[in-house]
């Protein structure tokens, strides 16, 4: 008896971390992040199965920076729903808080981010954190500045992406995200 608990047991761990939508790990979210201000880290296919994703770069000090509420309003929208709002500073474009204690309290205070928010990282060139090496080559685009967006399907593929200057309450993203959802 205590062999067969033991054989489901492992068969479910083996499924479970070699998993996403049943199928593989997509390349695009084969990473490990840390979580913002914090030592724990998550893989992002462990724990985004068969989610979609809206990938964000973002930065405290922008002209978009007032996006991170409407982020968390289509979060908490949509989250139910399947929807995982991923947030990613990055001093890229020179308008990033220097520490993360900053950034966290930064978007928790002025804007009550509860989405997942991930430590601050480059996201463009050489120097550019993997993830978004691999989202910039699925989607054939770099982040041009803060608050770009990546579109990630169930499947883990890249379907759209969407420019600064798309907010989170436009019409082309919310429609984008009810078709994959």
């Amino acid at each position: 008896m205590k062999t067969g608990i033991y054989l489901v047991t492992l068969a479910t761990i083996l499924f479970a971390t070699s998993s996403f939508s049943g199928q593989k790990c997509p390349e695009v979210l084969d990473h490990e992040m840390r979580k913002l201000g914090s030592s724990e880290r998550v893989k992002l296919c462990e724990a985004y199965a068969g989610k979609v994703l809206l990938v964000v770069n973002t930065a405290s000090k922008c002209g978009f920076t007032p996006q991170f509420e409407g982020l968390e309003k289509l979060y908490q929208e949509k989250k139910d729903d399947g929807l995982v709002v991923l947030g990613f500073p990055s001093n890229d474009f020179r308008q990033e808080l220097g520490q993360e204690d900053e950034i966290q309290n930064f978007c928790r205070v002025n804007y009550g981010v509860n989405f997942p928010m991930f430590s601050k990282i480059k996201v463009r060139g050489d120097e550019a954190h993997p993830l978004y090496k691999d989202l910039a080559q699925e989607a054939d685009a770099a982040p041009r500045w803060n608050f770009y967006k990546y579109l990630i399907d169930r499947d883990g593929r890249v379907v759209e992406l969407f420019s600064s200057f798309t907010s989170p309450d436009s019409d082309s993203l919310r429609n984008a995200i009810e078709q994959v959802l």
